[in-house]
């Protein structure tokens, strides 16, 4: 078994269920809840992400009730997610184009996902995989970094990487590598100081190589 196989072994049973607002949104929340979540979740903390997306979703969990919430009100209930000012932008554009173009449905395409104003790459691989379980990767900052820490790629953006491991990653592990590099991101490999002593697939990554040989 090849070291990308045998990391995604080891990390697949070290985290068997995701703790991540997202990943715990599959099957249990709406196409438009997700996505709406996931825009809240740009720059903000997991746990404040979903404390607010409750709050919101309380109050108004459907494009045309987002549309039709007074923008002061709106701030309120976001402003703990951080950049409240842009984000209620982001979410009245986004609703009001899902109604204009899309009779107020999500599209589970990534073309259509995309052409959507403020929805990126990262959010509408999130869409797909969570709100419609298709088969691909979500790149965030932990499944950006941590792949090029280990040795798997060479890649300067998320957008690069997400294509190098759909080129290297075997798919039988393209569901659960999102939810397990962002739980071992937040509790091992750390992007400053990282935890090399207590980490579990250490014996198979590159820069801890270079460390053990100085």
């Amino acid at each position: 078994m090849d070291k990308i196989s045998r990391t995604m072994e080891i990390l697949g049973k070290r985290y068997p269920r995701s703790t991540t607002t997202l990943n715990t949104m599959r099957g249990e929340a709406s196409a438009f809840e997700i996505l709406i979540s996931c825009l809240l979740s740009l720059r903000a903390r997991d746990e404040v992400t979903d404390v607010v997306s409750r709050d919101l979703f309380a109050v108004a969990n459907t494009p045309e009730a987002i549309v039709g919430l007074d923008d002061a009100e709106l701030k309120r209930i976001i402003f703990r997610s951080g950049h409240f000012n842009k984000k209620a932008v982001a979410l009245k554009s986004v609703s009001q184009d899902l109604i204009e173009r899309f009779d107020s449905r999500v599209p589970e395409s990534y073309e259509e996902l995309i052409s959507i104003k403020h929805v990126g790459p990262k959010t509408a691989n999130i869409v797909l995989a969570f709100a419609f379980d298709k088969l691909v990767i979500p790149v965030d900052v932990h499944c950006h970094r941590i792949p090029n820490r280990l040795g798997w790629i060479e890649t300067k953006t998320p957008e690069e990487t997400e294509v190098r491991l759909m080129e290297i990653l075997p798919k039988r592990y393209w569901r659960e590598f999102n939810s397990a590099f962002v739980q071992f991101g937040r509790e091992t490999c750390l992007p400053v100081s990282p935890k090399c002593s207590t980490c579990p697939v250490r014996e198979f990554c590159d820069r801890f190589g270079v460390i053990r040989s100085r």
